[in-house]
């Protein structure tokens, strides 16, 4: 024991490279310190540990800032030395316990010596305490900062905007998305929301807000941005320079920028947002549709009003407990119907109700505010003054007329663009275009604009617009205002009798439309009036003869729907009438006439009429630019002989043809001929009963294949002349060609095909596909439909295709085909069907392989899918098929229908799909499909699941988290 105690003592002095002598001296010095060692150690951490309580409480009590990355260091050394001072300590109270041993002596020198170390430690440790570069640091910015606003969860028809915006985020090539609307919509609360929400805080490392306003500068919104950056800027730094500083910042994060109240496009770049960085994205909102173009939106979304039950939920929260009088209930139903749905609106409304705690005062305000804008409301200037900016902002008297001229139909009525064009002409709002094509054009860039800036609205039903109450009143006010432009509107009032005589005489402009009108004054005075509108006064039965005596400045004038059975004599006074709509008078049994009298008549509309037969002074209308008629109840004579064919400035022409109507041969080969010899005409509507009279009209008329020509040619017999298809589409599609209860192939057809839109075949026979009419003839197709044609097996035969098929449609549906086996015969050439959105099969029974040979990889485009009634299919895709599939397939398909398909068993194989656009899916009847293609991680922007509660409850998941997630989305039937 001795001899190995002598040996370690030996070796650490051979180390220390001193004498074993002087070794043992300082052993012997530092066990006698011992104890002023751990005394002095203990001292040293206490001042130590003092200064660091110091630096934690300058942290504390600045909350806006954090510790600088060198305190933070510091502290962690503090802690760690604080932990080896405390086994020290314990190794310290051992030695005390054991102190009169002699063996202790060496370990006692030892600690003592590592105890002297570590006071030497703890004061270096102090000094760097003094922490000369601060304790504290401006705090790097929140991922986000949340901004306080209503929730938008609880009102569907607000929150699908947020959706909406989300799924568009989600998807990594959209980077700037559009959020456009009216005043007051809602767009900020949406951005708002969106600034708060959760999924957002997951995908970015930092969003960032800012209100740009009318006022905006470059430097106002680098100083928003730079502040929420937390980024201090020096004296005299210039625009460029602050660019560049929030590049850098901003390099390598992934950001959302959130631009609200966008005035003028803001070029992101020169304001230092980096321009290509992978997943950063950019959102503004503005009341301009053309200036999110402007600002290079991927996608633009658009503000919605809100529905009514959600207008009235979010009234209800604004008011609050007045409103647990049930008397008061009816009264506010009223209230929010005057909001037009638009939150602005609501929320002014509201602040005024709530101050309101009995039904007398909530009957007033009513009243009050059915008033308004004819008279003031406390708080309601302000939204108008917001609305009248937008009208005042309009670039052009044109575009303010326009608008205004939308008053005169009833709120949030359906106004067919086509109607609303030939009144602007015929007010001449259009400048004196001549050409209708031209006006045409024109009027459609006025409404661009107006839709453009949120004063017009597009409508559910295609190629139409809508006003809502709140412009509408706006508009009338602001014309009640104008002296020359003064309107009496009263649509829709139930109205019986007209208005006062001193009301006609004031007016430029009257529409008392959908009404119940059973007279007109004698002879009102009139002499400024240029439009009269008083269709569907279903019970007005006659015009007294003086009517129109006074109305010789009359350039607009509708009657149809009404139940007058003759016009009167005083028509021959309206020498500038410019439209006459009589469309649907069933009693009108003939045009008198006086209707040559009519020199500066363009429009007439004279469709599902009782006239017989079309008087020779229709040919006399020399400036006649549109005629729209009937044959259904002309005579079984020529109806038409030699007056067509003399309006030879006639530029747009629709005969409507009854199917159920049978017409000699001769008859209906004498129209096509007059019609043909027109060559002014750019729109023809006309049905060839034969294909005989087609190939006539084709043969005779040099203008059908001109470019700007536009035709819907409806040829055999069908029962219904309704083109569906055109339904679809936004834009109207320009020609058309529905070819119903024929067999075999024509020429003529094969040839019209050739300058085709729109192609709808009906109960066709002896064709297998629609490539016997000649693949290379559906090159300009955009849409297709085929119904109840029962012998074609399938659509293209692709072993005689061209390089490309259907290289431009975009909607196919195909209904009852009893013998169709596959869409696609044959291989399938690269960019045919490439353009394809939406897909719809129905009562197809024979049919199995929906994408046959690889059909599926085209359809990079395909939004909307329907399979129906389609008995025999198992699987929507085949593997065998398809056996390359990649997991991006179909990556824009957003609505899956499948309903009636019993022996489906799979959508698409092994979950492989991630169905990256898909948000809506529905199910119905179709009891073999007992798994669906979605995990956790794919069908990221599905949002709704219809379907049978029944079915759902048989479905087999990989776990339950995967089904409660589905389930939540479920709407079951």
């Amino acid at each position: 024991m001795v001899e190995a105690a002598a040996s370690a003592i030996a070796v650490e002095a051979y180390k220390d490279g001193r004498s074993i002598f002087g070794y043992v001296s300082q052993k012997i010095d530092y066990a006698d310190d011992f104890k002023v060692n751990f005394e002095k150690m203990n001292e040293q951490a206490k001042m130590l540990y003092a200064r660091r309580d110091d630096v934690e409480a300058e942290i504390n009590k600045n909350k806006m800032k954090r510790a600088t990355k060198e305190c933070e260091g510091w502290i962690n050394r503090v802690k760690a030395a604080e932990q080896e001072v405390l086994k020290l300590e314990s190794k310290y109270k051992k030695e005390i316990v054991h102190a009169w041993r002699y063996a202790r002596f060496w370990s006692r020198a030892n600690l003592s010596k590592h105890m002297a170390k570590k006071r030497e430690e703890l004061q270096v440790l102090l000094e760097k305490g003094k922490l000369d570069n601060g304790v504290v640091a401006e705090r790097s910015p929140e991922p986000v900062r949340v901004i306080d606003a209503p929730s938008t969860e609880d009102k569907p028809s607000l929150h699908w905007a947020v959706e909406e915006i989300l799924g568009n985020l989600r998807e990594r090539n959209i980077k700037r998305i559009g959020l456009w609307g009216m005043v007051g919509t809602g767009k900020t609360t949406v951005m708002q929301n969106l600034n708060n929400c959760e999924e957002v805080k997951k995908m970015f490392d930092i969003v960032i807000w800012v209100s740009v306003s009318k006022a905006w500068s470059i430097e106002k919104v680098q100083d928003a941005i730079t502040q929420r950056l937390k980024l201090k800027l020096e004296g005299g730094v210039n625009a460029v320079e602050t660019a560049q500083l929030i590049s850098n910042e901003l390099e390598g994060m992934r950001y959302l920028l959130l631009l609200d109240e966008v005035w003028d496009p803001v070029d992101i770049h020169e304001i230092g947002i980096p321009n290509h960085d992978k997943d950063s994205k950019v959102v503004f909102a503005s009341r301009f549709r053309d200036l999110c173009y402007d600002m290079d939106a991927d996608e633009l979304v658009n503000m919605k009003r809100l529905s009514n039950t959600d207008a009235y939920k979010m009234f209800e929260e604004k008011v609050g407990r007045t409103m647990k009088n049930p008397s008061i209930i009816p009264i506010a139903q009223l209230v929010v119907r005057e909001c037009a749905g638009l939150p602005l609106l609501i929320d002014k409304v509201a602040r005024v109700f709530r101050k309101k705690d009995n039904i007398h005062l909530w009957r007033d305000g009513l009243r009050s505010l059915q008033r308004w804008p004819s008279i003031n409301i406390q708080g309601m200037d302000e939204v108008l003054e917001f609305l009248k900016f937008c009208y005042e902002d309009l670039d052009g008297e044109d575009k303010k007329v326009c608008f205004l001229y939308g008053a005169l139909f009833p709120e949030d009525f359906d106004i067919f663009v086509d109607y609303l064009m030939e009144c602007w002409k015929a007010e001449g709002f259009l400048h004196s275009i001549d050409l209708f094509r031209d006006a045409r054009d024109k009027g459609h860039n006025i409404l661009h604009d107006l839709i453009n800036v949120s004063l017009l609205e597009k409508s559910a039903m295609k190629r139409h617009v809508r006003m809502n109450k709140v412009l509408r009143n706006m508009a009338l006010k602001i014309s009640s205002q104008v002296l020359d432009h003064k309107f009496l509107a009263r649509t829709c009032e139930g109205l019986k009798e007209g208005p006062k005589e001193e009301e006609w005489a004031s007016a430029s402009r009257i529409s008392l439309m959908d009404n119940d009108l059973c007279s007109l004054p004698a002879a009102p005075n009139c002499t400024n009036l240029s439009t009269l509108l008083l269709q569907r006064n279903y019970n007005l039965m006659m015009i007294p003869d003086g009517f129109f005596l006074s109305m010789q400045t009359l350039k607009v004038l509708d009657l149809h729907g009404t139940a007058i059975a003759s016009l009167p004599p005083s028509l021959s006074c309206l020498t500038d009438l410019r439209a006459l709509y009589l469309n649907s008078c069933t009693r009108l049994i003939q045009l008198p006439s006086s209707l040559e009298a009519l020199v500066h008549l363009e429009v007439l509309d004279i469709r599902h009429t009782g006239i017989i037969s079309l008087p020779i002074q229709v040919g006399s209308l020399t400036r006649m630019r549109c005629l729209r008629m009937s044959l259904s109840n002309f005579g079984a004579g020529n109806p038409v002989s030699k007056v067509i064919s003399s309006i030879s400035l006639l530029e747009e022409l629709i005969i409507d043809v009854d199917p159920n109507t049978l017409w000699s041969d001769h008859v209906m080969r004498t129209i096509t001929e007059e019609v043909s010899t027109l060559t002014r005409l750019t729109s023809l509507t006309f049905s060839f009963p034969k294909v005989e009279c087609l190939e006539i009209f084709v043969r005779s008329s040099r203008l059908w294949k001109d470019l700007s020509f536009t035709f819907q040619f409806s040829v055999g017999t069908c029962n219904s002349v309704k083109y569906h298809i055109l339904d679809y589409f936004e834009y109207e599609l320009c020609k058309y060609l529905k070819y119903a209860n024929d067999e075999g192939i024509h020429p003529v057809i094969s040839e019209v095909l050739t300058q085709t839109d729109v192609f709808e075949l009906i109960d066709h026979k002896n064709i297998l596909s629609l490539s016997d009419f000649g693949t290379e003839n559906l090159g300009k197709l955009r849409a297709c439909s085929v119904e109840g044609c029962k012998d074609i097996i399938c659509i293209i035969d692709g072993t005689v295709a061209t390089p490309r098929a259907f290289e431009w449609l975009e909607r196919m549906v195909i209904n009852n085909a009893p013998s169709l086996h596959c869409i696609w015969k044959g291989p399938v050439p690269v960019g045919s069907l490439g353009q394809m959105t939406s897909l719809t099969l129905c009562n197809c029974p024979k049919l199995k392989k929906i994408f046959s040979n690889g059909l599926i990889e085209q359809l990079s485009e395909l939004q909307h899918m329907s399979v129906e009634e389609c008995y025999e299919i198992e699987e929507i895709i085949l593997e065998t098929e398809n056996p390359c599939l990649d997991s991006r397939t179909l990556p824009s398909l957003k609505k899956l229908v499948l309903h009636d398909l019993p022996k489906l068993r799979s959508i698409a194989p092994d979950d492989l799909l991630i169905w990256p656009s898909l948000e809506r899916v529905d199910i119905a009847s179709c009891p073999s499909l007992l798994k669906l293609p979605f995990t956790e991680k794919n069908a990221i922007n599905l949002r709704s699941i219809d379907a049978e509660q029944s079915w759902w409850s048989t479905l087999v998941w990989q776990d339950d988290a995967i089904e409660q997630r589905f389930r939540s989305f479920c709407n079951f039937i």
